[in-house]
């Protein structure tokens, strides 16, 4: 009896062990998987702030936090699903669609390139939308559009995600793809959320003359005079706080940029890795190897990084080649053929 409970503790103690494991190695393939997305993660970061532009400051988090749902029904009711039943009936149609993604990418990053050097102004939806006057329309429009923007974002994210684990169990990879998807959203709109209020938290601290008091928690920091603590702390705070809302437009600015460099070296780089699964590794081949170049001139120490921002940047410059590509084609081919069919459709309808 003793021998059997023993034995069954264990067999208990046992599949702890193996669960264990398999927690662990669902975290693990999470962590690359989701490393993998981060030039996307970070374009995320840098665009979904300028949707909370614009409003009064007690409905920006309110934006974000409606944006944040949309975004998690994005990833796990839609994309997640999609992705699952995608791996099991057309796993071969994973490679092109992350090409396609990238091709995106390498889109919208020229297309931000071209905005730098030849501004054309606000798209026509949000005008619209600014034209009604009405504040709950233009939050929900505003809402809408970026839920819309976080969708196409939100499945090159999972895309990539799934091409991390193409040889893993179904049950792994919806663990990963699960994990990756929340893990995502939490941080991009928690620091979405910090970027938004961070202007705000400047200026409390820049006004606050008692600092000590507030943040002791006492009722009412702004009664009585400033003590010699106060007085202290203040003299840290306020400037920290007024240079927090200097520096927050150039942060934007900066984590704009980079967002932007984020999308075209990850876009590149995957229409590489696809042409090189496809038998094309001329291409590949090539950055690899004036990469490693760039690492050997450098000094030992420098080497592995300066050989992963020399690929980084070489993928970067072929993402501008073909999102400028891509923007030619819209432009002069895909839209006049689209217009043409409208005027062919209205026709037909008139008819």
């Amino acid at each position: 009896m003793a021998s059997g409970l023993f034995a069954l503790l264990d067999d208990v103690a046992g599949i702890a062990k193996i669960a264990a494991s398999s927690v662990d190695d669902v975290v693990a393939q999470a962590g690359k998987a989701g490393a993998k997305a981060a030039g996307v993660v970070i374009d995320d970061a840098a665009v979904t702030p300028r949707y909370a532009v614009g409003f009064a400051a007690a409905r920006e988090l309110p934006i974000i936090w409606r944006i944040a749902m949309g975004s998690l029904r994005n990833k796990l009711l839609i994309l997640l699903p999609g992705a699952l039943v995608l791996a099991l009936i057309a796993p071969w149609a994973i490679t092109p669609l992350l090409m396609a993604g990238g091709v995106f990418l390498c889109f919208e990053g020229a297309e931000k390139l071209l905005e730098l050097v030849m501004p054309h102004g606000a798209h026509g939806d949000s005008k619209a939308g600014e034209a009604t006057g009405d504040p709950a329309a233009l939050e929900q429009q505003k809402i809408a559009g970026a839920v819309k923007t976080d969708f196409i974002l939100s499945a090159e994210i999972m895309a990539i995600t799934l091409a991390g684990v193409s040889d893993q169990s179904f049950w792994m990879k919806a663990s990963v793809l699960a994990i990756v998807g929340i893990g995502i959203t939490v941080v991009v709109y928690g620091v979405v959320a910090l970027i938004v209020k961070a202007d705000d938290a400047g200026m409390a601290l820049a006004a606050n003359q008692r600092p000590a008091a507030s943040l002791l928690g006492l009722r009412r920091p702004d009664a009585g005079k400033a003590g010699a603590f106060d007085r202290a702390l203040s003299w840290l705070t306020q400037p920290f706080g007024r240079g927090l809302v200097v520096a927050m437009p150039h942060f934007l600015n900066l984590l704009g940029v980079v967002g932007t460099a984020a999308m075209l070296w990850v876009g590149g780089g995957i229409i590489i890795h696809g042409l090189e699964e496809y038998g094309l590794k001329g291409l590949g081949h090539g950055v690899q190897d004036l990469a490693a170049a760039a690492g050997r001139a450098l000094p030992a120490a420098l080497a592995g990084a300066g050989e992963w921002l020399a690929g980084a940047g070489l993928a970067a410059v072929f993402g501008v080649i073909v999102g400028g590509l891509t923007i030619v084609a819209m432009r002069w081919l895909v839209g006049p053929l689209i217009r043409l069919f409208r005027r062919d459709a209205a026709a037909q309808t008139r008819a």
